[in-house]
């Protein structure tokens, strides 16, 4: 039996997302997972609009300020789509000073960024204390399928072909690596939320 599919607009899926974490008690650690085209920082940031028109705090966070150093990240080249695909995020970093302490039952002391990967040296940031209901968006690409402590995951999904067409010259290397994530880390599977995005101007929820 093949999956049901709805349009929708970006703004009435940033809407939905806003409401399945309104109803949930406490901190929720929410991931918004895509490649680059389909602009999962964007849309957190949309969900965060809601969020707090509904007065519940959001924290936004870009998973580009949680890569590992140069040193580690291109340690086989600057095109490596194996090392893109498992290497370039600091997980441990991630899950030590955002992950575990944004947990309902955590100290709520958290990092909202840690590696400037464009200056290769950390953020001189100060800790954010969480208050109890704040929704926490961990925006980025390649995030699902690593075991990571999110309470709630929308992953938005391109197919190969869209990929292809719409990722920047520059990041054209990289279609490799989405095509291994979705192949063997089955990021579908481990979200609540699949949004068919080869148009992400309009995208299309799958149930």
């Amino acid at each position: 039996m093949s999956a049901a599919i709805t349009p929708t607009t970006r703004d009435a899926l940033a809407a939905r997302i806003a409401e399945s974490a309104l109803r949930r008690d406490g901190r929720v650690r929410l991931v918004v997972d895509g490649p680059p085209p389909t602009d999962p920082l964007g849309l957190a940031g949309s969900v965060a609009d809601v969020l707090r028109a509904a007065g519940r705090p959001p924290v936004v966070v870009d998973a580009g300020d949680w890569l590992r150093p140069a040193s580690v990240r291109l340690e086989y080249g600057r095109t490596d789509p194996d090392m893109y695909l498992a290497g370039w995020l600091d997980e441990g970093a991630l899950r030590r000073e955002l992950l575990e302490p944004a947990d309902p039952a955590g100290s709520g002391r958290v990092l909202r960024r840690f590696h400037d990967a464009g200056r290769d040296r950390a953020f001189r940031d100060g800790y954010l204390e969480l208050s109890d209901g704040a929704v926490v968006l961990v925006a980025g690409t390649l995030l699902l399928g690593r075991g990571l402590p999110f309470d709630m995951a929308v992953h938005l999904r391109m197919s190969a072909a869209a990929l292809q067409r719409r990722l920047p010259e520059d990041l054209a290397w990289t279609a490799a690596a989405y095509e291994r994530y979705e192949a063997e880390w089955f990021p579908a599977e481990a979200a609540d939320l699949v949004v068919l995005s080869d148009h992400p101007e309009r995208p299309a929820i799958r149930r």
